[in-house]
C-alpha cells in the first residue's frame, strides 16, 4: 500500500509542479494530464484484487521520460522533474505488495 501511496502523491505533485517550478508550454499541458492519470491508477491499485492495474504508471513512467525529447522542453526544471518523478513511479510499480487473498477467476472456479 505504501507504494501506491507515493505513487499517488507523484500524481498529486505533477498536477502541482508547473505552479510551483514556475514553468508552461508543453510541459505544462503534459504534466496537468499525466498526473490525475497517475493518481487515479494510483488509487485503484491500492486494493489487492485491481493491484494489477499498478503496471499502467510503468507506461506513464516510460512516456515522462521520453515526453521531454517528443515535446520539446524548454524548461531545464519540467525535464528533471518529469524525469525524477517517473523514477518514483517505476520503483513503487515493481514493488509487489502484500497478498493476503487468492482471487480466483475464470470458469474452473465456478465447477470446483
Amino acid at each position: 500500500m505504501i507504494p501506491r501511496l507515493f505513487s499517488l502523491l507523484t500524481g498529486v505533485w505533477l498536477m502541482a509542479a508547473p505552479a510551483i517550478l514556475g514553468y508552461g508550454g508543453p510541459a505544462w499541458i503534459n504534466d496537468r494530464i499525466c498526473g490525475p492519470l497517475i493518481a487515479s491508477f494510483a488509487i485503484i491499485a491500492i486494493w489487492e484484487v485491481t493491484r494489477p492495474l499498478r503496471w499502467m504508471n510503468v507506461i506513464f513512467a516510460f512516456w515522462l521520460m521520453l515526453a521531454p525529447l517528443v515535446l520539446h522542453y524548454t524548461a531545464w526544471r519540467s525535464s528533471y522533474n518529469n524525469v525524477g518523478c517517473a523514477l518514483v513511479l517505476l520503483v513503487c510499480a515493481l514493488a509487489p505488495g502484500r497478498k493476503t487473498h487468492r482471487f480466483g477467476g475464470g470458469w474452473s472456479s465456478l465447477f470446483s
